[in-house]
């Protein structure tokens, strides 16, 4: 189970295993460094590989590893390419009678640190003086055992090193490993075939200075690769924000627990592709340590939210079984909001679901989805909202299991106070997107407080726009930070929160949350963000709690754009229609 952790929770729970447990700063920094070597020549594995192929003539998109079988391999917890750079064994021998493997004795060699033709390698290793230097200097000896050629480079004088870094800086030295310092010596990165970046660690804050900027901007327009140690140097390790300059990684060796930096974007960008590589430190000693973030996977959803993934029905039940969705939208000249958000609920799963939706348009949408169920909820004329259409609402409510509303909704004279009605008067599980959530930022930061605690559970679902409203803040402020804005928010105002965009977070009044990793860029669409309040609406109607329904909600979510994706044949091309129909 990957828990996601500030700066300051993994220092504290570094700090327990070291005084606590009893387990030695200088084992976990070699472990540390091992990993980092061992992710080196998987990466140098993979580069001799696609040399081969590329000497067979292929071409690059005739790689015998397709796409499906890359992502069904990050599905089951790989790296992405199946099997590749990752040989079961280096060599073996074996030294019984007959030499048959079973009889007598096998010798093995230990694979992760051997590789074929050692000597095309040359890895420069950017040394910093914390403890991120320290991990890359043990890198550093493991490397040169494994028989690949090594360069220090540090980007201060070794003699600043303390601690753990500084035993590993003189063992490094007594290994006769070469050694240059930035400023005294030129280096020239062009005789490099690959970089470690160990110059900042998690306690790093703001851009880079001096020698490291100066490494950090040579290491980037080498055009090497780059592994990152922990984090790339530059890059928050809370925030995901990426300074100027910041390492442009191919690969970041996250250490022990994955940072919240590295599943946020830009960070997430700026790390490449993400190895979490464990190195003595128990991952169950987080959440002691602060409030609990996890990546939302299958596991997480099956096992700490008790998630039938399989969404398996009753033998025997029927469409009361499933729960009774009401949806509240749509307006004349955003009729479609309201359909597809009605649409997704019914594909979700819930056995009815009525739309409610101004007199004047309901002519226009009949027939358009004959499972769907429509009333007429505010007079007029106009296809508009009005405000006294809330008692409509309610009504209708009132034999239905769940009230969503927002989606193309509109704006309205009286607008705030007819959801506030809505949010006060009802006793069903509540859905609250798109104009709904700007009509709720009109009452004030704290709106939800003041209007008051409701009996049953309440989810908003902003894009990073509407989040800025709610907050009173700008949209580039918001995505700073998204996991602390939207954790606090959640906590401080007592509802559950889906912040949508790339890394949906989800929020929850507790202070957990989790993070998105299903569905792609092409889901910035029309469209797509009413879906997923239909979806959410469908599952708590069939009598999921709003932690429950909101992170799976997002999670059918994004794999059902992504099979979409496939039989469309490219994400570009993907309409928020698509996403039901692959639900």
């Amino acid at each position: 189970m990957l828990f996601i952790v500030t700066a300051d929770q993994m220092r504290a729970v570094d700090e327990y295993t070291i005084q606590q447990l009893g387990i030695p700063a200088a084992s976990l920094m070699e472990n540390a460094g091992r990993a980092i070597a061992e992710e080196v020549i998987k990466l140098c594995r993979e580069g001799q590989e696609d040399g081969r192929r590329d000497d067979r003539g292929w071409g690059e998109g005739d790689h015998a590893d397709s796409d499906e079988a890359r992502h069904r391999n990050i599905a089951e917890g790989g790296g992405g390419w199946p099997d590749r750079g990752q040989p079961k064994e280096a060599w073996r021998a074996h030294t019984g009678p007959g030499d048959r493997i079973g009889y007598g004795g096998d010798i093995i060699a230990d694979p992760a640190l051997v590789m074929a033709h050692p000597g095309d390698q040359h890895w420069y290793m950017l040394i910093g003086k914390g403890n991120n230097g320290g991990d890359g200097l043990v890198a550093a000896r493991h490397l040169v055992e494994a028989g690949l050629g090594v360069t220090l480079v540090y980007a201060d004088a070794p003699e600043a090193l303390r601690g753990e870094a500084a035993v590993q800086r003189d063992a490094a030295a007594k290994l006769g490993i070469p050694a240059v310092v930035h400023g005294r010596e030129a280096v020239d990165f062009s005789r490099c075939t690959g970089i470690v970046d160990a110059l900042l660690g998690t306690g790093s804050r703001g851009a880079p200075r001096g020698a490291y900027a100066a490494l950090i901007r040579a290491a980037n327009d080498s055009g090497k690769p780059v592994v990152s140690a922990d984090v790339p140097s530059g890059l928050d390790a809370d925030t995901g924000e990426v300074y100027e300059p910041c390492i442009e990684a191919r690969v970041t060796v996250c250490l022990a627990l994955l940072k919240r930096g590295l599943v946020q974007y830009p960070g997430a960008s700026a790390a490449g592709r993400i190895v979490v590589r464990a190195i003595g430190i128990p991952a169950r000693l987080a959440p002691e340590h602060g409030p609990s973030v996890r990546l939302l996977t299958d596991e997480v959803l099956r096992g700490a939210l008790r998630v039938d993934t399989g969404r398996r029905r009753a033998p025997d039940g029927h469409k009361g079984t499933y729960g009774h969705v009401l949806l509240a939208a749509g307006s004349m000249p955003m009729s479609g909001a309201g359909l597809l958000s009605a649409k997704a609920a019914l594909r979700a799963g819930c056995g009815l679901a009525t739309w409610a939706l101004p007199a004047a348009l309901l002519p226009h949408v009949i027939g358009t989805v004959p499972e769907l169920m429509l009333a007429a909820a505010a007079d007029g004329n106009s296809g508009e909202w009005n405000a006294a259409s809330a008692a409509a609402v309610l009504r209708l409510a009132e034999s239905r299991d769940v009230l969503a509303t927002g989606p193309g909704l509109g704006r309205f004279e009286g607008d705030t106070d007819w959801l506030r009605r809505l949010w006060q008067q009802t006793d069903r599980p509540l859905v609250i997107d798109a104009d709904a959530l700007n009509m709720l930022a009109d009452a004030g930061p704290d709106g939800p407080r003041i209007w008051g605690q409701r009996s049953a559970a309440t989810i908003l679902t902003p894009h990073p726009g509407e989040m800025g409203r709610l907050l009173r803040m700008s949209t580039p402020e918001v995505q700073r930070d998204r996991i602390g804005h939207a954790a606090r928010y959640a906590r401080e105002q007592g509802v559950t929160l889906v912040l949508k965009g790339a890394r949906t977070v989800i929020a929850t009044p507790s202070g957990e949350a989790y993070i998105n990793t299903t569905g792609h860029a092409g889901m910035a669409t029309g469209g797509a963000g009413d879906v997923l309040t239909g979806i959410i609406a469908g599952l708590l109607a069939q009598g999921l709690g709003a932690e429950q329904a909101a992170a799976f909600g997002v999670y059918l979510h994004g794999q059902a754009a992504e099979r979409a994706a496939l039989r469309r044949g490219d994400p570009s091309s993907l309409l928020a229609g698509d996403i039901i129909d692959a639900l």
